[in-house]
């Protein structure tokens, strides 16, 4: 396989030159009457879907969206969200996807670096508007001309259906080709060097249908995606199921007891998740006498699965099974076990790559390891991305040589191809599936009047796979408490859920020769030594 050669992915059949559009279409014409979503409060069939989709597409246009220009969505797993990115994608502009606890200050700055002409947000949750907030920023934004509100009016913003309403019935402006940048993600970080990845339709629905056949999903299918659809994974549910017409089941926020709600209500027969979504529901013992006879397989991903967890709860499910995923914002999905493989691989590996991408395990010279030998995963293929938007640092690095991507990630891989995770070489948190990039803070943390050196590090945890522990070595006679650390944190902007949820107060850092702080030594070396009011738990 060439490194990127759209001729060859076309050969291989791999590249079919479609759009979401023409997914829609096709689902619309072919079963018009069947549910395309199930959310709490209504059903949309595919023919009302579809209505929706082209007026809201329309009223775009008449706003002034058009063909390349970036929407951001900030919106948690309503159906406004399904609707904003197929009307977006049908005119040939690009969505934004901005994550919903991000807060004024990671809003800022995401929607200056991607250039977003519009965004659509909710007018109010239960304690702020986040669209509000986006209205206010457009004196400093001036690529920001609109702002639409879903759920109510909100000063400075449009109403999301009001311009549905004022589009139905209208032409469209444009419409994408497959060949069209369709989505433009972040893969970690908000203001320190974001790295964006621009892809095209062709890129990630020829994963997303390659993939779809693998796992054997069918149009009667009902998906249930417990990853937010703001982050990559989220995204990939829905294109497995749009990829055969199947129905999308909707839960706006993750809970627990919202999850089991949601499982009584709509009987899926797929669910997309990580393992911090299933693990508190094993431990609460919630899906004890749920009937879950209906699903056929589950998938978690996002972050480390442990074993004991696939095996505990596949043993709730009588007629289904639980399989491994992996994927990367610059490719979506790599590699993934299947429904058919053997327990010993389904919950001890990620499986093998997917259908049109390439896995290999190398040393730090990028030379292929022998099977079992443990180096850094790398990968090529038909979805992979061409490189980061605007960050030439981050692209002199990712790539090697020859064309294969370098993700950070150690493994090893078995005679069968199937691939087992033994770690990370980046330093980026993984909180229950959400990445992020902890130097913001840390650089923020080292101007407290009390700190002399400040590190931020991922620590284990069972249910959200990991988590951030704060290691502070304080000036002399100085002090801080983590309830002091909070309120720095908040008078500052930083999300909450970046923030770190241990303070340990240590008296040095370990260092490599040239002054760079290991991590991992500080976790190992400090983790279990620290106590009393050294160490204090948080959030």
């Amino acid at each position: 396989m060439a490194a990127f050669d759209p001729g060859y992915f076309r050969a291989q059949g791999w590249w079919r030159d479609e759009t979401l559009g023409d997914w829609l279409d096709r689902c619309v014409f072919g079963a018009p009457d069947r549910a395309a979503i199930l959310s709490a409060d209504r059903t949309l069939t595919y023919a009302a879907f579809g209505a929706d989709v082209a007026g809201f597409a329309a009223g775009l246009g008449d706003a002034g969206i058009r063909r390349g220009d970036v929407v951001v969505v900030h919106l948690p797993n309503v159906p406004e969200f399904l609707i904003a990115w197929f009307a977006v994608n049908a005119i040939g502009a690009v969505m934004q996807t901005v994550h919903t606890p991000y807060g004024i200050r990671e809003l800022e700055h995401l929607i200056a670096h991607g250039g977003a002409k519009a965004a659509i947000a909710l007018a109010q949750t239960k304690d702020r508007s986040p669209a509000g907030e986006i209205a206010s920023l457009r004196d400093r934004i001036p690529a920001l001309q609109l702002v639409i509100a879903v759920g109510g009016d909100v000063p400075g913003a449009v109403n999301f259906s009001t311009l549905l309403e004022l589009g139905r019935g209208k032409p469209l402006p444009g419409r994408a080709n497959a060949g069209d940048p369709f989505l433009l993600l972040y893969t970690s970080g908000t203001t320190s060097s974001p790295k964006a990845v621009s892809v095209t339709f062709n890129h990630f629905l020829s994963n997303a249908r390659l993939c779809a056949a693998e796992f054997g999903l069918r149009p009667d299918d009902r998906i249930l995606c417990l990853a937010p659809y703001t982050h990559l994974y989220g995204l990939y549910a829905l294109e497995l199921g749009f990829a055969v017409g199947a129905t999308a089941c909707l839960l706006d926020v993750f809970t627990p007891a919202g999850f089991v709600e949601t499982l009584k209500r709509t009987r899926p027969t797929v669910l997309i998740a990580g393992p911090a979504h299933v693990a508190p529901c094993l431990q609460q013992k919630l899906l004890t006498g749920v009937d879950l006879s209906a699903l056929r397989f589950a998938v978690l991903s996002g972050s480390t699965v442990p074993a004991a967890l696939s095996a505990g709860f596949e043993e709730l499910l009588p007629n289904g099974r639980v399989v491994q995923a992996w994927g990367m914002t610059e490719l979506q999905f790599g590699a993934c076990s299947r429904p058919s493989d053997s327990r010993a691989v389904r919950f001890e590996t990620i499986g093998r790559a997917t259908p049109g991408t390439e896995l290999r395990v190398t040393d730090g010279e990028d030379r292929v390891l022998p099977r079992g030998e443990i180096g850094e995963l790398h990968v090529r293929g038909c979805s992979l991305f061409s490189g980061y938007l605007r960050n030439p640092d981050a692209n002199r690095t990712a790539f090697s040589a020859d064309g294969w991507l370098r993700t950070g990630d150690l493994a090893s891989m078995d005679d069968d191809g199937n691939v087992l995770l033994r770690g990370r070489t980046k330093e980026l948190i993984n909180r229950g599936g959400v990445k992020f990039n902890p130097i913001d803070m840390e650089i923020a943390i080292a101007g407290h009047p009390a700190v002399a050196q400040v590190a931020i590090a991922p620590i284990p945890d069972d249910v959200l796979g990991e988590r951030a522990s704060c290691f502070v070595v304080l000036k002399n006679g100085a002090s801080l408490s983590f309830d002091e650390l909070k309120a720095f944190l908040t008078e500052r902007k930083f999300a909450k859920f970046t923030w770190p949820e241990q303070l340990a107060i240590v008296p040095d850092m370990p260092v490599t020769p040239t002054r760079k702080v290991m991590k991992t030594e500080l976790v190992n070396r400090y983790l279990t030594a620290t106590s009393g009011a050294e160490r204090r738990e948080g959030q």
